[in-house]
């Protein structure tokens, strides 16, 4: 049983690896979402997969016997949910951004970028965005 989940994570976080890697923005984010998938499987081995029965203890006895562990299993449903809301907000600004800019390739959206002028400072793309000029402090006698 630990050598499928193993051998599960280890798929799951190589294919995400693949597609996060890829110079597409939607493949990054799918692939930033199934290494995610990855980490919850990791979390859900940890709480003793094998045991089925329920986490109750029984009457008169102090400890819980060999039951799965529903700390784990909490945590997973909670990473779960996030990780759903975040990847939906993540597909939305990424169609926004294939809206505006024509295309989803990494390379391309690189372009888009002014050059900069110095190797230091951000380049100043409007006016209103250059830094404010200190004006002289008048001093009363």
């Amino acid at each position: 049983m630990i050598w499928t989940i193993a051998i599960a994570v280890w798929v799951t976080l190589l294919v995400g690896a693949r597609l996060a890697m890829s110079r597409d923005a939607v493949r990054c984010v799918l692939g930033l979402s199934i290494i995610a998938s990855a980490v919850n499987i990791i979390l859900f081995s940890s709480g003793r997969v094998s045991s089925a029965l329920p986490a109750v203890v029984p009457v008169g006895e102090m400890a819980l016997g060999p039951s799965a562990n529903p700390i784990p299993q909490a945590l997973v449903l909670t990473a779960i949910v996030i990780g759903f809301a975040l990847v939906c907000f993540s597909l939305v600004l990424v169609l926004r951004l294939i809206h505006d800019a024509g295309s989803d390739s990494t390379l391309d959206l690189r372009f888009s970028e002014p050059q900069p002028e110095h190797a230091v400072d951000p380049p100043m793309q409007a006016a209103h965005l250059e830094p404010p000029v200190p004006e002289p402090e008048v001093r009363a006698a």
